[in-house]
């Protein structure tokens, strides 16, 4: 087995004891779960916005997903963790954008009594690395 360790600039670096994906065997990739950082500035964004939070929590995974060679298409599993499951309808709004409702991969959502730095939702996921399979194209 082969296990490479996926670091990106374009996606705020670890604030803990873990690193933003792994791609194991050459064919899955991890993805840590990214909460509403931005990379740049290492700031939570959207305070108190769910749908904000999200749309960031997207664009860290899509360039977590990017450096490991793979795209939204190639996600066969996600977790969401969400601090109130009152804001998962508008949390969902914003994630179905990313992926098509034919193709889209599992998923699990929770609510958790907290998450790191108070973000309001954190998204982990599962990926294949250079899935070319129908459906596998980014929406």
């Amino acid at each position: 087995m082969t296990r490479k360790v996926i670091r990106t600039g374009n996606a705020p670096a670890p604030v803990g004891p873990y690193n933003q994906a792994i791609a194991a065997s050459g064919q899955m990739i991890f993805a840590a779960g990214q909460i509403a950082l931005d990379p740049a500035t290492g700031e939570l964004v959207g305070t108190g916005d769910i749908a904000r939070q999200t749309e960031q929590v997207m664009a860290n995974l899509e360039a977590v997903l990017a450096a490991a060679g793979a795209k939204f298409g190639d996600v066969v599993k996600t977790s969401v963790f969400l601090t109130d499951l009152n804001d998962f309808a508008a949390m969902n709004q914003v994630y179905s954008r990313y992926f098509d409702s034919a193709t889209a991969p599992a998923r699990a959502c929770v609510q958790v009594a907290r998450l790191p730095k108070d973000a309001l939702v954190e998204i982990d996921c599962i990926a294949l690395a250079g899935d070319s399979t129908p459906g596998s194209e980014s929406e």
